[in-house]
């Protein structure tokens, strides 16, 4: 049997942080079996310098960052997704576009690290906390034996993750 490529977006409202971090986590650890993107409902254009830094770290090719929006997904010649993740609650609330096929859905709360204030120290701390959690997720995503899951159970799985790290 083939092995198939999960083709995952994350999502946020601003698209500079927390699910630029989590495409970057997803498209190194999951070592080829996923393809990770990212979105924004109202994306800010730019990445979070903290978040290409950490991102960088990781081993990832940052010249491939960019804030987008989710419209990019949505539309003719879009590539099908097989996970919708949403990471902040703005964008879990709000009206999605019609996605391809039938994406499982899950929301996985993490704090925005771009929302923190304060001396450089504090807003690293907050950048290293998002991205610990992303990345204990993540690990957690990759292990899923997602083909031998139907979409119900895949979904819920993803939820499961969303608890980690959380409260």
């Amino acid at each position: 049997m083939e092995n198939k490529t999960y083709n995952v977006l994350f999502l946020c409202t601003g698209n500079s942080a927390r699910s630029i971090m989590a495409e970057a986590l997803l498209n190194v650890l999951g070592k080829g079996r996923f393809n990770a993107f990212s979105a924004g409902s109202d994306p800010r254009g730019e990445v979070q310098p903290m978040a290409r830094e950490l991102s960088e770290a990781l081993g990832y090719d940052t010249a491939r960052m960019r804030s987008k929006s989710w419209d990019e997904f949505s539309g003719d010649g879009a590539p099908e997704m097989d996970i919708i993740i949403t990471l902040c609650d703005n964008a879990a609330g709000e009206a999605c576009p019609v996605w391809i096929g039938h994406p499982a859905l899950a929301h996985w709360g993490v704090p925005d690290p771009a929302a923190v204030s304060g001396d450089e120290d504090t807003r690293r701390h907050a950048y290293t906390a998002a991205f610990a959690m992303l990345r204990r997720r993540i690990e957690l995503l990759v292990s899923l034996p997602l083909e031998q899951l139907d979409h119900l159970a895949a979904q819920a799985k993803l939820h499961e993750i969303g608890g980690v790290g959380a409260g």
